[in-house]
């Protein structure tokens, strides 16, 4: 996925859409029930925590969806770093519009910045080594692109946006398939009958698999999965410069300096995506 062009923007409209239709519904009672229709107001989106920040541009799009007069000042950008007490952006105009769009905002802001904030965590932890830190797909369903969007601002890389733009060979394909060879095979001559032209990845459980992985020309990455820290490094010789290596499985950001001194091109963790904890944001309205 490009975070940027129609594509990109046809589901940042998509995911907004939906989110307003779950939370106005027929409309926002509280706010037409007691502001005026004509009040106008300021608001400032404050830190209470600490991290790096994401989803400004997407809160931008939020704003400007709900009340295309809303004005919004930035303050912060995606991928800054915050404290306690930063102001990211000020939005004026419409009290109502503002007090609409309020809760998505923060719901997926707070989200997005603890995911960016331990994904640069994990950036750190590989400085100065050759391996980069990857997402999977163990995203929250309808809102991937936002959590995907937040690796990328935190520093990482995405792995495969879903299941079609590219192929991953998991343990359970390869034993419904008959084997590692069979399973690589026949996805082979899937992709030629098709005409399409889509990476292969391979999960490998031991070294015996990687051997056998290896008497293919047309795996992209093998996918070094639950191996130590012995075994992996076996396996990065094995595998040489033939395709480039991924570990995965259970890595944290205990382990995974230890994983990238074994040599392997990517690190992918689901917990950059199931396992954060919402940073503390907040809209608070500003008098004067």
């Amino acid at each position: 996925m490009e975070y940027s062009g129609p594509e990109f923007e046809n589901e940042v409209h998509r995911i907004i859409t939906n989110a307003l239709r779950e939370d106005v519904g027929d409309g926002d009672h509280s706010s037409l029930a007691c502001i005026p229709a004509q009040a106008t107001g300021k608001a400032r989106l404050l830190v209470k925590d600490q991290g790096v920040i994401a989803g400004v541009a997407f809160a931008q799009s939020v704003f400007h969806h709900v009340d295309p007069s809303l004005q919004i000042e930035t303050l912060k950008n995606d991928g800054d770093r915050v404290s306690y007490g930063d102001e990211v952006f000020y939005v004026s105009g419409a009290s109502r519009s503002i007090l609409t769009a309020e809760r998505m905002v923060l719901n997926s802001m707070q989200r997005m910045s603890a995911i960016a904030t331990k994904t640069r965590e994990f950036v750190d932890r590989l400085e100065g080594t050759k391996t980069k830190i990857l997402d999977t797909r163990k995203t929250t369903p309808g809102i991937r692109l936002l959590e995907k969007w937040a690796v990328i601002i935190g520093g990482g890389v995405n792995h495969r946006y879903g299941l079609y733009d590219m192929i991953m060979l998991k343990d359970n394909h390869i034993d419904f398939a008959g084997g590692v060879t069979k399973a690589i095979e026949k996805t082979v001559n899937y992709l030629k009958d098709k005409d399409k032209d889509l990476k292969i990845i391979v999960e490998a459980r031991n070294l015996d698999e990687i051997e056998e992985i290896l008497q293919s020309d047309h795996v992209y990455r093998i996918l070094i999965d639950n191996f130590n820290y012995e075994n992996t490094r076996k396996a990065v010789q094995l595998i040489g410069d033939r395709c480039l290596t991924e570990s995965s499985g259970g890595i944290t950001l205990d382990t995974v300096r230890e994983y990238a001194d074994c040599g392997v091109d990517y690190v992918s963790s689901g917990s950059l995506t199931h396992s954060v904890y919402n940073m503390d944001l907040s809209l608070k309205a500003m008098n004067g």
